[in-house]
């Protein structure tokens, strides 16, 4: 059984999981009360990260930090490959019945944390909890889900309201056991890789390795996950040996300093993270197709992969991943030409008034957050566009604010990035008509009919090759229609102690491979 007990320390609070058989007794009420410095297993491996996980259960909080832990903590039914497929996890399979069905059947002998076996009545119980409007957690991408019923012990069956051939993405979701309730916000029983040993917000998570692991045990004896918010204190504390990893954490003229010291090792890969400019096609300056494209051969984006990004990311075509199955590279693309710039917006009426005397052709503003990063990145941009006579005024807000305004189509022109595009559904959901804001993130307003009927068609259940036809053309209409001008792709990044082995990245960059890692032996 697994028993959870909290208390109060230093004004943050504290879970402490213990359980019964005495190997991982943290009864470590010492002095009357537990520690934000609960002793990790010796062994440990040190994960620095920005920011701390909310909340364990992974059918409540949709945060980045909270995704992390639960992918130690839980398994999902299916898993996203490095094509950024669909393919089996817990399910040993997993299939297509019709158009509205979808049937997984469970591997047998997968364990939860306290032992009992999995079987279809957890997978039940997760997503009927996600489908029930009067639960609190992630219930928005399961609208379309009507039901979900165990055929047999091990086998579930998904039931759609109408078809979505992109739905089985939702389905990469911790399962948590059956009745098991709000206890997972702190306490969660998952059959992930490893189990909780205490849980201190804004601190740290510490987790122990879950012996009957489906998998096989974790290679290490356990994981600290170290929250430490500030850019140059987790550099210091990798300089120092306090922290053995950072993922995807460390600002690149850090990660490129610590390169040159040449002490800790860097692994890469290429990421799904995708860096944009939107511009507000309501605009009657930006209204104009010559005037966006002329904006996007200004900007130096190889300079800025260079440079500002320190080669850590990769100049981007447009929101599907290279990786993926749908990606179509044959495109309109930009490329840095100033002088084609300039004829571009001679083309569309903005002339230059002074033969490239100090007065601009036009006054623009871009939104940008107050991310030393990000406003750096809209200073080039900035001056890139004034060689060819566009006048920019940037004004940077907090990341909130920002948000709202590119929602309430309150922009000329914004810089964003979105995380972890995995489903060329992503398409539908930015570039749909029908997804303006609130209904969806098409924040700048395009409209093109035939783009619609192509995301529309390729929602429909069909072979991944027909689809991905559909998606390579709508791909291509987007892009000479420039609604954004794309900027880069984040590569990957782990920084480690020279000592570590097994640190391998995902283009999600999920959490998952830390189960592989481990430290070398000392000679």
């Amino acid at each position: 059984m697994v028993l959870g007990s909290g208390c109060t320390v230093l004004g943050a609070r504290c879970w402490v999981v213990s359980r019964s058989g005495g190997a991982l007794l943290l009864a470590l009420l010492l002095v009357g009360g537990c520690t934000s410095g609960v002793p990790a297993p010796p062994g440990s491996i040190v994960v620095g990260m920005t920011n701390s996980a909310l909340d364990l259960d992974p059918r409540v909080a949709a945060d980045e930090a909270s995704q992390k832990v639960h992918q130690l903590l839980y398994n999902s039914l299916v898993r996203i490959d490095e094509e950024l497929r669909i393919v089996p996890d817990l399910a040993e399979s997993f299939e297509q019945a019709d158009s509205l069905t979808y049937v997984a059947k469970l591997r047998r002998g997968v364990r939860f944390h306290n032992g009992r076996e999995l079987s279809a009545a957890d997978v039940v119980y997760t997503f009927r909890s996600l489908i029930d409007p009067t639960f609190r957690g992630r219930t928005g991408a399961y609208r379309l889900l009507g039901a979900v019923d165990a055929l047999d012990p091990f086998t579930v069956k998904f039931t759609l309201k109408e078809p979505f051939a992109s739905f089985p993405i939702n389905l990469v979701m911790g399962i948590v056991q059956d009745g098991s309730g709000a206890a997972n916000s702190r306490q969660p029983i998952g059959t992930g890789a490893y189990t909780l040993v205490s849980f201190v917000p804004d601190d740290r998570v510490v987790l122990a390795p879950f012996e009957q692991h489906y998998l096989g045990r974790p290679k290490n004896d356990g994981l600290v996950l170290k929250v430490v918010p500030d850019d140059t204190m987790r550099g210091l504390e990798l300089r120092k040996g306090t922290v053995d990893v950072v993922v995807n954490d460390i600002v690149p003229d850090i990660v490129a300093q610590l390169q040159k010291e040449g002490r800790l090792k860097v692994v890469t890969a290429p990421g799904t993270d995708y860096a944009y400019m939107g511009m507000n096609l309501r605009d009657p300056i930006l209204a104009h197709p010559d005037v966006r494209k002329a904006i996007g051969f200004a900007i130096d984006r190889e300079a800025i992969v260079r440079y500002l990004r320190r080669g850590l990311a990769s100049v981007a075509v447009g929101i599907v991943p290279p990786m993926s199955w749908a990606f179509e590279r044959a495109r309109f693309e930009f490329r840095y030409d100033p002088a084609e710039a300039r004829r571009l917006l001679d083309a569309a009426g903005f002339r230059d008034p002074d033969a490239e005397g100090p007065r601009p052709r036009m006054v623009l503003t871009i939104r940008t957050s107050t991310s030393e990063v990000y406003r750096v990145q809209a200073a080039v941009i900035q001056q890139n566009l004034a060689q060819v006579g566009i006048k920019v005024e940037v004004r940077s807000t907090e990341l909130p604010t920002l948000l709202n305004d590119a929602a309430r189509g309150n922009f000329q022109l914004y810089t964003l990035q979105f995380v972890g595009v995995t489903d060329p559904d992503m398409l539908r959901r930015v570039f749909h008509s029908k997804q303006e804001p609130p209904a969806g993130l098409n924040r700048v307003f395009y409209r093109n009919a035939e783009v619609d009927r192509l995301i529309d068609q390729a929602a429909l259940p069909a072979s991944d090759e027909a689809r991905r036809a559909l998606y390579v053309r709508a791909q291509q209409l987007i892009a000479e229609d420039v609604p954004y001008i794309p900027l880069w792709y984040r590569t990957n990044v782990a920084v480690c102690q020279p000592g570590i082995e097994g640190v391998t990245l995902s283009p999600i960059a999920d959490f998952a491979f830390l189960k592989d890692v481990y430290r070398k032996p000392l000679s």
